[in-house]
């Protein structure tokens, strides 16, 4: 009798954390996004001096939800990178966005590391074609965010120790604001919102980010976009407009503007995506002043021209071919947004691509 009392009360045991563990419900997501480039290399325009497969942020993750009662619940996600070209991680478990949240019908909390709202509004200018990646990705200009560092003048990059809320969607209208320190300084600091509008065919963004003394002492760097674009069925036309400034330690407040405009054509089961963008040159610095490829001075500024297909070839996967010319004034020396060939691009030398891949969605 004994013998059987206890066999029942670990047979409880056991069975606690489990039952426990089914009152949330996890998901296991994730895409893998290969790729075949033919690029320029650094110092090279000509099409095909570098040759390469891509993995082009392939990620799995863990997500889910837990109800707390009252309408209340408790979320998470844990998301990490992979590298399906060298079967190589570049970081460790929770590489990507990974957060604890509590969510209700007020919006969402985060806490942990995130991407910020100013690299969410890149979605409203269309250029979904390579799931937001690839040397196709609008970042090359826009914001520096294929850079992904701070330290080099990138704007929307994933950032850690971050305090997160989301709000619900109201009439079309929603909010994201982040706050995120840099725990290695003693002051510095990144803080990002975005007002997002979809409904109706319209979306529409504005966003603002302010990194305070992440590149050192004093220098605050500043970008705010506003983009907006409408889908009339036949074609879904968009355009966007960025402001950033720079400061600079002995030479005033460095300043840039970009234009864009992109299209997007659905083609029977596939999409046609087309878009220029336009960065112009540096001003209200003394000439030479960079940050990044923002430079001051004449001839400095550079256009990105762009043209992409995907095809669903079902629900969860899709082939795209597309190709990328970075057009640099003598000056500048932009390298593509995602993928690129780093900040070793001479100046004046122009950048182009071409890649054919495809993406799976699990």
């Amino acid at each position: 009798m004994k013998k059987k009392l206890v066999a029942i009360a670990v047979a409880g045991l056991l069975a606690a954390p489990l039952a426990h563990a089914q009152t949330a419900n996890v998901t296991i997501y994730g895409r893998i996004n290969m790729d075949v480039d033919f690029i320029s290399s650094a110092d090279k325009s000509s099409l095909g001096k570098l040759n390469r497969v891509s993995s082009n942020t392939s990620r799995v993750g863990f997500k889910g939800t837990e109800s707390l009662g009252g309408g209340l619940n408790a979320i998470f996600q844990i998301e990490s990178q992979f590298m399906g070209d060298t079967g190589n991680a570049p970081n460790a478990l929770a590489s990507r966005d990974t957060w604890l949240g509590l969510q209700g019908n007020w919006g969402a909390v985060k806490l942990g590391y995130m991407t910020t709202p100013y690299d969410t509004a890149h979605a409203v200018f269309g250029n979904t074609n390579t799931a937001l990646t690839s040397i196709l990705q609008t970042g090359a200009l826009w914001g520096q965010h294929g850079r992904n560092d701070r330290m080099t003048g990138s704007f929307g990059a994933r950032t850690a120790n971050s305090v997160r809320y989301d709000s619900p969607a109201i009439a079309g209208f929603s909010g994201q604001a982040q706050y995120s320190t840099d725990e290695t300084t003693n002051h510095g600091w990144v803080g990002s919102v975005g007002l997002f509008y979809d409904n109706a065919g319209l979306q529409a963004a504005a966003v603002y980010e302010t990194n305070q003394e992440w590149r050192g002492n004093d220098l605050d760097d500043n970008a705010y976009t506003v983009m907006a674009g409408y889908n009339f069925g036949v074609v879904r036309p968009a355009l966007v407009y960025e402001h950033i400034e720079y400061d600079t330690p002995a030479s005033g407040t460095l300043k840039r503007d970009l234009f864009g405009g992109s299209v997007t054509v659905p083609l029977g089961q596939g999409k046609l995506y087309g878009a220029v963008i336009y960065a112009d040159k540096g001003k209200g610095a003394k000439d030479g002043t960079a940050v990044g490829a923002v430079r001051a001075g004449k001839d400095t500024g550079a256009t990105q021209y762009e043209l992409s297909y995907s095809y669903e070839l079902s629900k969860r996967t899709v082939a795209y071919v597309g190709y990328v010319y970075i057009d640099n004034a003598k000056n500048a020396n932009y390298t593509f947004g995602h993928n690129g060939n780093g900040l070793g691009v001479k100046a004046g030398v122009d950048q182009q691509g071409l890649i054919l891949g495809a993406v799976h969605f699990f």
